[in-house]
């Protein structure tokens, strides 16, 4: 009798394990979020209140043990926080590229272009720059994906 109760109470575990997780659950079921941040200002407090919400936002998830992905996207003046020669936070930008490789930097190419021919010379970005050739066009785009845009 113990016997058949045993089996009874190991069987039913066994169920009730199984139909708590599907049976084709893998790793990439795993809900992954996506944050977009825009800079448009040519403002150190901006640049930096967006770094921070990037740092913020990655050890958030972190912690939790969940996957993230950032995209800051700077165009307009707020070119100027990748501008090599320009950037007042240009470390933070390499250290934060550095250790966390959840966080991208993206440059509009339209922005530089036009920097390059008011300036009158070529406009070097910081090598953690991906260059996209319109960046309200990319912020479109990220959104129509489904990542949350935040203009900090």
């Amino acid at each position: 009798m113990h016997r058949v109760r045993a089996l009874i109470i190991g069987i039913t575990i066994g169920i009730l394990g199984v139909a708590g997780t599907p049976a084709n659950a893998t790793h990439e079921d795993k809900k992954v979020h996506h944050l977009a941040l825009q800079v448009t200002a040519n403002d150190p407090a901006a640049m930096t209140l967006a770094l921070n919400n990037a740092v913020n936002v990655a050890e958030h998830y972190s912690a939790l043990a969940e996957e993230v992905e950032i995209e800051i996207v700077a165009y307009g003046p707020g070119l100027h926080m990748l501008r090599d020669d320009t950037s007042p936070v240009k470390d933070r930008v390499r250290s934060i590229a550095q250790s966390m490789p959840g966080v991208v930097f993206t440059a509009c190419g339209n922005t530089q272009t036009n920097m390059e021919k008011a300036e009158g010379r070529p406009i070097t970005l910081l090598s953690q720059a991906k260059v996209v050739k319109t960046g309200v066009a990319r912020l479109m785009e990220l959104q129509e994906a489904g990542w949350t845009y935040i203009r900090p």
